[in-house]
């Protein structure tokens, strides 16, 4: 991988300067997108941005910035984002600042100030060639600034080209159609690439890097908008009754192994009612996962406390009511006499106590 070091000048990178708000914001005449369609939308606030300006003036170091260069000679600015929006707003009349003791808009500087501002050079590390992992790697360990990349923000930098672009129009945009669609059921916000991130771990199966090596030329992402339709689809069809549980489950990874499992979703639903109910289920969330794959552990069932299990230790005169010998208290564990997916209580009259190898050898069975 080659990365070298540039210096390049303000008015070489506010030259082409274009806002096009979500449909992405490009500089250096043209060729640098400095913003990508449907990645952030958040900004610096007014103080941040004119103190990038006061910087400029006072001659004092920004810091460096990294770009990217894709293989069709253009570049995609990494890190730097806003402060180099900060420099091409101002040079297009967007704000003033106090430049030698009066409020200036760029549109106002005298001949020396308006030098002293489109010559200041900036200091851009250009990565290019190098495999998709020494490119994450470089990414993953840069100190950013502001508010940090995320990993996924780092992976359409080097899987770029028009299935990403597309694939961030779908799911990334604050207003995308996968969020009309499935927002009850995601979390994280689209701008951050929360939705792609999720969808493409569940269609890849937790192998996102692979996945968008092998997708990365093709044209768009239909392929990943229908999958999570089905996904969606599936979630409506099979728990029809929405609850606020519902949101955060990892519905790609059930959609995966369950979609082809029939039940009834009157049965579902009278079943999810219940364990709703169940007080011994303190995590309700994996109610639906359990339902499915009928993996108790899903749902943290109540454990005894302290107390019942003491009184069972008592009852029990410090026998193991499987084995029959003798242990202190804290080499015992409590046990369900009736278990819960039989309706089984924890409650101090369904408490008995187990040595660690009996409890052990239960729970292997």
């Amino acid at each position: 991988m080659k990365i070298t070091l540039h210096s390049i000048s303000i008015g070489e990178v506010v030259d082409g300067f274009t806002d096009n708000d979500e449909e992405g914001v490009v500089g250096y005449h043209g060729r640098l997108n400095i913003r990508p369609p449907y990645q952030r939308e958040f900004v610096y606030d007014d103080d941040k941005k004119k103190e990038v300006i006061r910087s400029v003036f006072k001659g004092f170091p920004l810091n460096v910035m990294y770009w990217v260069k894709n293989a069709q000679g253009t570049y995609e600015l990494l890190d730097g984002q806003q402060r180099t929006l900060s420099l091409c707003l101002y040079s297009v009349n967007g704000f003033f600042v106090d430049v030698d003791g009066a409020l200036r808009g760029f549109h106002n500087l005298n001949e020396e100030q308006r030098a002293r501002f489109l010559d200041y050079r900036l200091q851009v590390y250009i990565c290019e060639d190098g495999t998709d992992q020494e490119q994450l790697d470089w990414f993953g360990i840069i100190n950013i600034a502001g508010v940090p990349l995320t990993r996924q923000e780092m992976r359409n930098a080097v899987y770029t080209g028009p299935w990403i672009t597309d694939a961030k129009r779908k799911f990334s945009k604050s207003t995308c159609v996968a969020r009309q669609l499935g927002e009850k059921y995601m979390t994280g916000t689209p701008i951050r690439q929360d939705y792609l991130e999720t969808v493409l771990r569940w269609v890849s199966h937790d192998n996102i890097e692979r996945y968008m090596a092998d997708h990365q030329r093709d044209a768009t992402a239909d392929r990943e908008w229908q999958y999570f339709q089905e996904v969606i689809g599936w979630v409506e069809r099979t728990f029809t009754v929405y609850r606020r549980e519902m949101k955060g489950v990892p519905w790609g990874d059930l959609y995966n192994a369950y979609h082809d499992t029939y039940r009834s979703a009157t049965e579902v639903e009278e079943e999810t009612a219940r364990l709703m109910m169940d007080d011994d289920v303190t995590n309700k969330r994996g109610i639906y996962d359990y339902i499915l794959s009928r993996n108790e552990s899903r749902l943290s069932i109540r454990s005894f406390t302290d107390n019942m299990k003491r009184e069972a230790y008592e009852r029990q005169k410090g026998l193991c009511t499987k084995c029959g010998q003798h242990f202190s208290l804290k080499e015992m564990q409590g046990d369900h006499i009736l278990p819960w997916s039989k309706g089984g209580r924890t409650t101090a009259d369904n408490c008995q106590m187990l040595c660690q190898r009996c409890n052990a050898i239960k729970s292997d069975k």
